[in-house]
């Protein structure tokens, strides 16, 4: 095969998560060239995947809850650029509530000859390789993986990685000295907020786990976010004190990874960093909510400290939580004890100059 579309419509942690899954198609097929289908947030992430060749960023219907107008000739303008591809196979990958069959339509009206996907439901020829759906607890990596063995390509690494730019070190070093963290001095991250107001951890109570971390280590925090966090961060970093640095909204992607592969520690909620933190090896506190499965999505290699409150409703897989969010109603006296016991491990490079 010389041309393959991989499909991943969502966030900037699905995308992530598939990175074994294209390190094994470019192990198996070296001379082959991937092209990463993908939203406009997701596609942020090829910049950390060495095994994509081209992006092509597409925001699809459903992501827009309806504010997208009705527009077919946008949908045949997307076939067009498909078919000009000249795509040898394309591979659909969806988490376990996703169908591929829409994306199969567009790759058939494209002339893609091969398409491969799996699901709970059967869609005719639609997918030329069509596995039948795993059980939903089956870990997002190994959803993806199961793909790529379909496809004839051996896995022999199975783990999360990703490849940091040294471009990004180097602006992420200068901008480092401009916001006042030394080089080489120890720090820990705190990714407050998420897309999604279920799987967001009460700001205020994050604030309070990072100060009394601050107090009780002498670890600056450096708190991270998207642009539009920034209307919210101010009351955040005045609540933390003199141990925040502000980062919200100043760092790219590979910066953000960067700024994470060189700290002692992670403060996130379950998103993009968590997975960024677990390719990275980094340590981790992740306040896990119960919108999701745990077992779907967790970190498998770094140490990590998942923190959630078990709840009748979980998994709800809903954006906002319609009751007072029980499932991380943990207090930030809980968060720094589980900080606390990954610092005073001792064993990982991470943790350099910690006692």
């Amino acid at each position: 095969m010389r041309r393959i579309l991989v499909m991943r419509l969502d966030n900037i942690g699905d995308v992530l998560m598939t990175g074994p899954a294209l390190r094994a198609i470019k192990a198996a097929l070296p001379h082959t060239h991937l092209t990463l289908m993908a939203s406009p947030a997701g596609s942020q992430a090829a910049a950390l995947l060495p095994w994509v060749d081209a992006v092509l960023t597409w925001r699809v219907l459903w992501q827009d809850m309806g504010s997208l107008p009705f527009d077919p000739a946008r949908e045949w303008h997307l076939i067009e650029t498909l078919r000009a591809g000249q795509f040898d196979a394309a591979i659909i990958f969806t988490s376990f509530s996703q169908s591929p069959h829409p994306a199969a339509v567009v790759c058939k009206l494209a002339d893609i000859p091969l398409c491969i996907g799996q699901s709970k439901e059967t869609a005719g020829a639609l997918l030329d390789i069509e596995l039948a759906a795993p059980p939903d607890e089956l870990h997002q990596v190994e959803r993806n993986l199961r793909l790529v063995e379909a496809l004839g390509c051996p896995v022999d690494d199975r783990s999360l990685t990703i490849s940091i730019p040294e471009a990004a070190r180097q602006s992420l070093a200068s901008k480092r000295w401009t916001y006042g963290i030394t080089p080489d001095a120890p720090y820990a991250v705190l990714n407050p907020w998420t897309s999604c107001a279920a799987r967001t951890y009460n700001s205020s109570r994050f604030a309070k786990a990072a100060r009394l971390l601050g107090a009780a280590t002498g670890l600056p925090v450096v708190v991270v976010g998207t642009e539009k966090d920034r209307e919210q961060s101010a009351a955040l970093l005045e609540a933390i004190g003199s141990t925040a640095f502000d980062m919200v909204g100043q760092t790219t992607l590979p910066e953000l990874a960067a700024l994470i592969d060189e700290a002692q520690l992670l403060l996130t909620n379950n998103t993009a960093t968590m997975h960024i933190a677990d390719a990275t090896r980094t340590p981790q506190v992740v306040l896990f909510a119960g919108t999701e499965l745990a077992v779907q999505w967790q970190p498998r290699h770094t140490p990590t400290r998942l923190l959630t409150r078990p709840t009748w409703c979980s998994p709800c897989y809903l954006f906002t939580c319609p009751y007072q969010q029980e499932c991380l109603d943990i207090s930030p006296a809980t968060v720094m004890a589980a900080a606390s016991a990954l610092l005073g491990n001792g064993t990982s490079p991470h943790l350099r100059g910690i006692s």
